[in-house]
């Protein structure tokens, strides 16, 4: 997990926030004073990040001991202790904030993933992810989706051919759109189609589309649809999804429904850094 990418977001956190070092920690506490601490789940949760967090510390100063007691994908309640950490002081205490907004961020990301895993359990629906994400921290936001148990939706651009409304504002119909976007990338490219009603959804999947996104379409539509894709292409289903409403798109018979607040509105999980007297 920890690429060349992520190391390099990690670096620059560490220079945004210490740009000419810890001046309050440098005037109060000795270069050779030695700390223990631990960091301590404040509410219950599902853990992400926990790597980036060690390598937060170890890249701050060293020598750092950063022991896990706890990995990411697993769930923890109030009060448990996700990792010892011993070091010299000053290095502990300029890693603290940026180990923790990366932890907290992430764990917030896999928790909320998991509450929307467990309302579909048992429909057959997947809970996918969007592109929806912090510049920078894509690659991190959508392991931690993987932590709660979701699925990566396309990570970039480039991954494949998403065919939207303004796609075909500009492009024409949607069997054209399909049609020239085949001609140009080949049969392996995989192409989704954004339709908004019946008529679309059924041009899509006749001209060789490989999945099909329902917009914000009412359920009885969607199980129109459903009813007639009969397993032939996977359909996903977006828009306006919220966990009150989640598992009634869900029995709709869709495959997969994205959650764009997995990654834009996740509330950071209250974890601290706290030290040992």
């Amino acid at each position: 997990m920890l690429s060349p990418e992520i190391e390099a977001l990690i670096d620059s956190a560490l220079r945004e926030d210490a740009p000419s070092g810890d001046v309050t920690s440098e005037s109060l506490i000795p270069s050779s004073s030695m700390s223990k601490a631990f960091l301590l789940a404040k509410e219950p949760g599902r853990l992400a990040g926990i790597e980036v967090a060690a390598r937060v510390f170890h890249k701050a100063g060293s020598p750092v001991s950063f022991k896990m007691r706890i990995l990411d994908g697993r769930n923890f309640r109030p009060g448990a202790v996700l990792a010892d950490v011993r070091g010299r002081s000053r290095v502990l205490l300029k890693a603290e904030r940026t180990a923790l907004n990366f932890l907290q961020r992430l764990s917030g990301i896999a928790t909320l993933t998991k509450a929307y895993v467990a309302a579909v359990r048992g429909t057959g629906a997947r809970i996918l992810d969007t592109r929806k994400t912090t510049p920078g921290w894509r690659a991190l936001e959508k392991y931690a989706v993987r932590m709660g148990g979701g699925v990566n939706h396309r990570l970039s651009l480039s991954d494949m051919a998403l065919i939207k409304d303004n796609h075909l504002l500009v492009a024409g119909s949607v069997a054209s759109a399909v049609r020239r976007v085949r001609q140009r990338l080949g049969p392996k490219m995989h192409i989704e189609v954004e339709v908004a009603d019946f008529a679309s959804a059924r041009e899509a999947v006749e001209a060789g589309a490989d999945m099909i996104m329902l917009d914000n379409m009412a359920p009885a539509d969607m199980r129109r649809v459903a009813s007639w894709v009969d397993g032939r292409i996977p359909i996903e289903a977006s828009g306006g999804v919220t966990l009150r409403r989640v598992r009634r798109i869900a029995e709709c018979g869709v495959d997969f429904i994205s959650v764009g607040e997995l990654t834009h509105s996740a509330p950071a999980l209250d974890i601290s850094l706290e030290f040992e007297s």
